[in-house]
């Protein structure tokens, strides 16, 4: 396999303009608020994980789909998290995804999840600022819990 050449001059680092709609996340509530808005009707049919980014200012920045599974689980792929955390240049992340069936407590996959990707991205100087499970009612946040992760 023959090695490439990249002339740096071809690599810019560029902000484009967005019309994303912004919000500041003060709090577990506003973050599952504002979540809310990724999921329609299939909040109760399957389970699908986002990545909410933010900024310094824990203004939101974007939201990304990481994935979506079946009606009791989905796959994480912790480098795609940190792909869009590091692409983005985001300070911080939360994390949501959904229990279809409306159970609210997590899973010990849900918590090993959340482990490993806030190990990764110690090394961007990105931190996982909560974790949301949604269910069609209500939510749960690692955060107010006290679920050290």
């Amino acid at each position: 396999m023959e090695a490439q050449n990249i002339n740096i001059d071809q690599i810019h680092l560029k902000r484009e303009k967005s019309d994303f709609p912004k919000a500041k996340i003060t709090n577990s509530k506003s973050a599952a608020s504002y979540a809310r808005q990724f999921y329609g009707d299939d909040i109760t049919m399957y389970e699908s994980f986002f990545i909410i980014l933010l900024n310094r200012a824990n203004i939101t920045t974007g939201f990304v789909k990481i994935s979506q599974g079946g009606v009791c689980s989905t796959v994480v792929d912790p480098l795609i998290v940190a792909k869009y955390a590091i692409q983005t240049l985001s300070k911080s992340i939360i994390l949501v995804h959904n229990h279809p069936g409306g159970n609210l407590k997590p899973s010990e996959q849900d918590k090993n999840i959340t482990t490993k990707i806030k190990k990764g991205l110690i090394l961007f100087d990105c931190s996982v600022m909560d974790h949301i499970i949604l269910t069609n009612d209500d939510f749960f946040s690692f955060n107010d819990r006290g679920i050290n992760f």
